[in-house]
């Protein structure tokens, strides 16, 4: 469990400023992403800047880090006022930005990685005497790497240890990390936050960006919320905000956490997966003996930490990943091996982890990315040629069904906030009238607001009586959605509940079976 952060003495409250921006205005084509926004951050705190997809939050920040100037107002680093053209200027002032998305050369190792972009070592790299600095370094900020394990080797909660460790060597005093937990299990989130408290006890000082109300203020001393590129509370100490105020300042809204979830009887079996084996990307064993069914009106969660198989067990049901052994069915019918799109033709539906790589097209339209499942038959298709009227009318109805927040439905999607493409991804899958949905991490990267219409949506579809494999990371989601919850750990199911007990799926989720939990006085919530 996360704790509660210390709340900060006095003295270090009314410590001035060591990075103020006053009316920082920003714009790009057509939008005004900030709106003479205020942000200060003091010595030795962490200010979490929250807001939802699309609110200016990564915007203002680039701006601080030098990827980005402004239009208008000043920026001061410890009172003096300072005029980035670069992210060198902003590391040369002791600001460095860790980005959601990593910068790191996959086939380089973990020194050369950091010392990228240098000017020392000038002529020869010594690399196992820089490796010695590195790994020191990591030892006295808990950031544990192997310094000459390649990038490529490493999880992604060690590759986000290596960003890190990137900025503390070039001296950053002042560390800006955007959406830090977007990629990471709930052990790894941990193992980040113990990590952030050390550096301020170094007296470093921490921006966190971030619109999951549950790890803000877990972490952070202050906060700032934007909406919509306006500041909408500013440097508010964090215990003076309840979850519900802060929702509310986000999207400008009352926010429901509790998800009403009608009870159904689950229909005919949907879905059948017997003995599935499949092998990961590497040739490794990724799936070893997997089996389960999903039944029309019903979510089934599959709880896990990443890595344990959940993405080739969605791929394999979809297609996407041959299995090497056993069977999956859809109504009845083999589909394994077959193929996605034998799949998609028999009412699959999927939603994958990946939204911008897997989930969509970047650069082609809205239309173009919803229309992907049905150009082939009519009235989309009109034999060998596309009926673009047809298929912008299309997009329309669905941008106003699916509350598409996006000037016009020709836009490309790499424009779009993550909140609006998984709506876009979710109105291209849920229009067929699925009769089954791979769901794989749906509300990653989501603001709560975002969260909150996709969970909806989702209940939506089992009311229609659509079968759901829900495979999610946050526990939370999965209870309060699923009719029961499944975990797998090393390729495995450790067992099957149909309530929330976190003890006994915690358990599970590092490798002891629910046979053994029972038999150890467990609880049985089966």
């Amino acid at each position: 469990m996360v704790q509660q952060p210390e709340v900060p003495s006095p003295s270090a409250m009314e410590a001035p400023p060591v990075v103020e921006m006053r009316k920082i205005v920003k714009r790009f084509p057509g939008v005004l992403a900030n709106e003479n926004v205020d942000f200060d951050l003091r010595k030795s705190e962490i200010h979490a800047l929250l807001g939802e997809n699309g609110a200016g939050k990564s915007t203002l920040m680039n701006v601080l880090a030098g990827l980005y100037r402004q239009e208008s107002g000043t920026i001061l680093v410890k009172g003096r006022p300072v005029n980035f053209v670069s992210p060198r200027d902003a590391i040369q002032a002791g600001i460095g930005m860790i980005h959601q998305h990593f910068m790191l050369v996959p086939t380089q190792t973990v020194t050369e990685n950091i010392l990228l972009g240098l000017d020392k070592p000038r002529f020869r790299m010594r690399l196992k005497e820089y490796d010695q600095v590195i790994g020191d370094l990591g030892d006295r900020f808990g950031l544990k790497v192997d310094p000459s394990a390649k990038i490529w080797q490493l999880s992604v909660g060690e590759q986000q240890r290596v960003e890190l460790l990137k900025m503390l060597y070039r001296g950053a005093e002042v560390l800006i990390m955007d959406e830090p937990t977007a990629v990471l299990a709930p052990s790894e989130i941990d193992g980040l936050f113990a990590t952030l408290r050390s550096m301020i006890a170094e007296g470093k000082s921490i921006i966190f960006i971030s619109h999951k109300l549950q790890e803000v203020t877990a972490i952070a001393d202050r906060i700032t919320v934007l909406r919509k590129g306006k500041v909408t509370a500013g440097g508010q100490p964090i215990g003076e905000m309840t979850r519900q105020e802060l929702a509310r300042l986000m999207v400008g809204r009352d926010v429901v956490f509790h998800v009403d979830k009608k009870q159904l009887e689950p229909g005919e079996i949907v879905l059948s997966v017997a003995n599935i084996h499949a092998d990961n990307d590497k040739g490794l064993p990724a799936l070893r003996g997997v089996t389960f069914d999903v039944r029309a009106g019903e979510v089934v969660g599959l709880a896990g930490v990443a890595g344990n198989g959940q993405n080739e067990l969605s791929q394999v049901i979809t297609g996407l990943r041959r299995c090497t052994e056993g069977c999956v069915e859809l109504n009845g019918e083999v589909i394994c091996n077959q193929g996605s799109l034998y799949s998609i033709e028999r009412g699959l539906a999927y939603v994958p982890e990946d939204r911008n790589r897997v989930g969509s097209s970047p650069n082609l339209s809205v239309t173009d990315n919803v229309i992907m499942k049905k150009y082939r038959k009519a009235p989309i298709s009109r034999g060998w040629i596309l009926d673009m009227m047809t298929a912008t009318r299309f997009a329309q109805e669905l941008k106003e069904t699916y509350d598409i927040i996006v000037p016009k439905v020709e836009t490309p999607v790499r424009l779009l906030s993550g909140g609006n493409l998984q709506r876009v991804i979710l109105a291209r899958e849920f229009s067929g009238q699925p009769k089954m949905i791979v769901a794989v991490q749906p509300t990653r990267g989501l603001d709560v607001g975002a969260i909150e219409g996709v969970h909806r949506l989702l209940l939506t579809q089992r009311e229609t009586g659509a079968a759901i494999l829900l495979i999610s990371e946050e526990l939370e989601e999965l209870f309060s959605l699923s009719d029961r919850v499944l975990v797998i750990y090393e390729g495995k199911l450790m067992g099957e509940v149909r309530e929330a007990d976190l003890d006994t799926v915690g358990q599970m989720m590092t490798g002891t079976p629910l046979e053994e939990i029972r038999k150890g006085g467990g609880k049985q919530n089966v």
